[in-house]
């Protein structure tokens, strides 16, 4: 037997081979939603060699993320063979954190002590943000480090 072609067919066997089809499409199991495999979120990388480096790196970094409309997190650090270091920040969203119930006195300058770099960074995103909410900026920052090996960081927050 040999084939027509499907303009040749007649219409009546030509629209149960189509119906055949639709029956059995209509039989195959509903299709489940997307699932996410990958998400990129935003990244940025600085290399810094001391202290002040690092809290400009952050704020770079917030400037950054602000395009996304997002605030940076500090996903990694680490140290090259050259002694300098690296941070990796993430831009992540995050719901605004609510007021806090009785407001402080407003004070232009803020110290920390840190022991780390990643509190040096979570200093000076507290710091900034106290600074915008009062409606100051961040300007300066000072870094000493004790005998004992822990930083001081001091905040200045001058009017815009």
């Amino acid at each position: 037997m040999t084939a027509l072609p499907l303009r040749a067919l007649p219409l009546a066997p030509l629209a149960l081979v189509l119906a055949s089809g639709l029956l059995v499409a209509s039989c195959a199991p509903v299709a489940s939603t997307p699932q996410l495999v990958q998400s990129n979120t935003p990244t940025v990388t600085y290399r810094y060699t001391a202290d002040q480096e690092l809290v400009q790196a952050n704020q770079s970094a917030a400037s950054y993320c602000n395009q996304y409309q997002a605030t940076p997190r500090t996903k990694t650090f680490s140290t090259e063979t050259d002694g300098s270091k690296i941070v990796v920040f993430e831009c992540v969203r995050v719901a605004a954190a609510p007021p806090p119930p009785v407001p402080a006195p407003y004070n232009p300058n803020l110290v920390y002590s840190v022991r780390s770099d990643q509190e040096l960074l979570d200093a000076s995103r507290n710091a900034q943000s106290y600074c915008l909410s009062n409606g100051a900026q961040q300007v300066s920052s000072t870094i000493s480090t004790n005998p004992n090996g822990i930083r001081t960081v001091t905040f200045q927050c001058l009017p815009r």
